[in-house]
């Protein structure tokens, strides 16, 4: 009998798999969506594919429509464009449409993509460390040079390795003014520690470059973050600390946030398989027309979906004991 887990991801993968028009740019109904919305969201369905590709079980056929689309639309000279109207997006994108091109996919379009990047957006010099480190994964997966520091270098200063472990206790004159969903972290911060993660243990097939320390530090502070989320019912966060508790060395099931973080989804997700939102606050209405029930369902189902495989997948042979 499959855990829940594993009926989690299935259903989020057969949503998926069930909705690739939805994510083609070129369909007819696309056409009301901005251009930088549809680049994001097929950017989030090649790293899903990417990741899928290297476990010993690759999600089987669930994948392999959206891994026919990906094909197809890496070979369009116009894709691409659809960076430009996005904020930030250079290198970012160019360095992730060239480093997640599907397995059997002609690397000409990419390659005229990545001719027209700048030496300097390929330097260090004026980025965050996140960002850099963002540009360092995405670059060593294409093969492109850049001036971007070690892996190690970017790990000391990385939020897993410089978020505070624990808060101060809030003065009584000061907890009158903290909203009641205010947790270890504000959002952008368990963003930047999830994303942290994903790129130094690429998403839990790499050792992290922290000493035990700063891995220990980094867990309890995802513990009390995901137990925070499980609470406000923050569905995608939930999934990607899930997924950052994996990477970190733990085995999320075993953990009482981990394990309720699951049950958490399990609840939000409907019977076709979709989360209908980034959190209960923020989740579409089933009444809600179909594009913009896509719009507001793809991420989280998606994140859910790489959850899923990520977890169930195993433990890598560099894993310490």
């Amino acid at each position: 009998m499959s855990s829940p887990l594993d009926q989690l991801s299935a259903g989020a993968l057969d949503w998926l798999g069930g909705n690739l028009d939805r994510f083609d740019p070129y369909a007819p109904h696309s056409a009301g969506s901005p251009p930088h919305l549809r680049a994001k969201a097929l950017m989030e369905l090649a790293l899903l594919c990417h990741c899928a590709a290297r476990l010993p079980d690759p999600s089987g056929d669930r994948l392999e429509g959206a891994r026919a689309l990906l094909r197809r639309l890496w070979q369009r000279e116009d894709f691409p464009r659809l960076f430009e109207a996005h904020p930030g997006a250079v290198p970012s994108y160019p360095l992730a449409f060239a480093a997640l091109a599907p397995a059997g996919t002609d690397d000409t379009v990419a390659r005229g993509v990545l001719a027209r990047l700048a030496p300097a957006d390929l330097a260090p010099s004026g980025k965050p460390p996140l960002k850099r480190l963002e540009i360092r994964y995405y670059a060593d997966k294409a093969g492109v040079r850049h001036g971007i520091e070690p892996y190690p270098d970017l790990a000391t200063l990385s939020p897993l390795a410089t978020l505070p472990a624990a808060a101060p206790p809030p003065t009584p004159a000061l907890l009158a003014a903290v909203p009641a969903d205010t947790g270890p972290l504000t959002n952008a911060e368990g963003y930047s520690l999830t994303h942290t993660a994903f790129y130094l243990g690429d998403y839990g097939r790499t050792e992290l470059p922290l000493t035990g320390e700063q891995l220990a530090r980094a867990g309890d502070l995802v513990h009390r973050m995901l137990e925070h989320c499980v609470g406000q019912e923050r569905w995608d966060l939930a999934a990607e600390l899930v997924i950052t508790q994996f990477i970190l060395g733990l085995e999320p099931l075993d953990t009482p946030s981990g394990t309720a973080a699951v049950e958490c989804l399990v609840r939000a997700q409907r019977p076709d398989g979709a989360l209908p939102g980034r959190s209960a606050a923020l989740r579409a209405p089933d009444s809600a027309p179909a594009g913009e029930f896509f719009r507001k369902a793809y991420h989280t189902t998606l994140v859910t979906a790489l959850m899923g495989l990520v977890v169930l997948s195993g433990r890598p042979a560099w894993h310490r004991v």
